[in-house]
């Protein structure tokens, strides 16, 4: 498709066809599933057209004919579809690159699946375009090569008011060169299509998910007990009162349509009780989200520096998720706490043990010693017993929204202005 925007994901999508039957991917709505699937398929069925729908329903093996790799976009529309995918593939003696399936949620109806398809079907998870994607980030800082030791420094100067604005346009592909007056729309829009179509489909109050939503906003980027969330949806006129059972479905569903993501706390030991016991961090999967319940605008979160600041670390969460998952592997991303109050923002983690350390500041001019200082203990307290044999980060770093410059400081910490990172 001449209009389709390179994606982060294209490599690993090449990757899985070659080593798997089938590929899933997975992510929400509006993220750009459906076009990068199209853009490696030969042929397609949509699930979200009616008279697909029924056939499918009819019989799940009819919407997977077609050339290969064929698609079929929307599979969880139909459940069934996934076991007879799973057949389709073992039918066929496990062909590689047979099949791409897109899913903007999970099932609901999981009684219909019986099969896991481990070793059949490999999954690829979507989000909204981080900034290399769509083109406000040089991408000449690789997350992947600083993991392999290799920097240079590099410029893009960005300001405050760029902040501001990526976070409220969002990662959506569907703002791409659209001007701002317009682009801000895409949040809210989004905002009122889940409350209005996805919600009452689940069988949930879209009041009380609103409400929910707007607490989740409201503590971005922080690890809010439900006892805190349920006295935020209870506040003034248009609160709300639930039980924490009801709002832990309310919470599982934002999950299961890929709105919100959990950040679990970092210990290095594989056995430590602190990687269970540190209560996650909760992050929408856009910050054009929380932006758009907040009622944000560029020009007020150029005034309100914590909240902006709040906004951005979802920003920086979401492209670094994006580009540690192009690495390939089971790689993961957590943030640092201690007993004590010792707290690093991102602790990123490649499945080969190697692991780097990352504060995320709204400005270069945060990057003060005192910040620095801390990073330092951390790093002494992780590593500085012999007897604990956990091996040095790769790198420490800041990420900030405002910069001109990537360098590396004379003690080896990077300064990363966000608009110069990609994978």
């Amino acid at each position: 498709m001449a209009e389709y925007r390179p994606r982060v994901a294209d490599r690993r999508l090449e990757k899985l066809l070659r080593a798997f039957g089938a590929v899933e991917i997975v992510g929400p709505k509006w993220c750009g599933k459906t076009w990068t699937a199209l853009a490696h398929a030969s042929s397609v069925d949509r699930l979200d057209d009616s008279a697909t729908y029924d056939a499918a329903s009819n019989d799940p093996n009819l919407v997977l004919m077609g050339e290969e790799p064929h698609l079929v976009d929307e599979w969880q529309e139909v459940p069934a579809v996934w076991d007879a995918a799973r057949r389709h593939v073992d039918d066929n003696a496990n062909r590689k690159g047979q099949l791409i399936l897109t899913g903007s949620s999970q099932p609901k109806e999981t009684e219909k699946i019986h099969h896991s398809g481990t070793g059949r079907i490999a999954r690829l998870h979507m989000r909204p375009m981080s900034l290399a994607e769509s083109g406000e980030s040089t991408g000449s800082v690789s997350l992947g090569k600083l993991f392999e030791g290799e920097f240079e420094p590099s410029r893009n100067k960005t300001g405050i008011m760029d902040v501001a604005r990526w976070c409220c346009r969002g990662g959506w592909p569907s703002n791409l060169d659209v001007e701002d007056e317009f682009a801000l729309e895409t949040s809210a829009e989004y905002v009122r299509s889940i409350l209005d179509v996805n919600i009452p489909k689940l069988g949930l109050n879209p009041e009380i998910m609103r409400v929910l939503m707007k607490a989740l906003a409201m503590n971005v980027a922080q690890a809010p007990t439900y006892e805190t969330l349920m006295k935020d949806m209870s506040y003034g006129d248009e609160g709300v009162s639930i039980s924490a059972p009801t709002l832990k479905r309310y919470v599982d569903e934002l999950k299961s349509l890929y709105l919100i993501d959990d950040l679990e706390g970092w210990e290095p030991s594989l056995r430590a009780k602190s990687r269970v016991r540190t209560k996650p961090k909760r992050y929408f999967v856009d910050p054009s989200l929380p932006s758009a319940l907040l009622g944000a605008t560029p020009a007020v979160l150029a005034r309100d520096t914590q909240t902006l600041g709040d906004l951005f670390e979802t920003l920086v969460i979401r492209d670094l998720r994006v580009y540690l998952e192009s690495m390939g592997g089971a790689n993961r991303i957590a943030y640092y706490r201690d007993e004590k109050g010792l707290e690093v923002d991102v602790i990123l983690e490649l499945v080969d043990g190697r692991w780097a350390a990352v504060e995320i500041k709204l400005s270069d001019l945060k990057v003060m010693e005192k910040n620095v200082d801390k990073l330092h203990a951390f790093k002494e307290k992780v590593c500085g017993n012999p007897l604990s044999q956990v091996r040095e980060p790769e790198f420490m770093a800041f990420i900030v929204g405002r910069g001109d410059i990537a360098y590396r400081r004379d003690d080896g910490i990077l300064v990363l202005p966000i608009a110069t990172l990609g994978a």
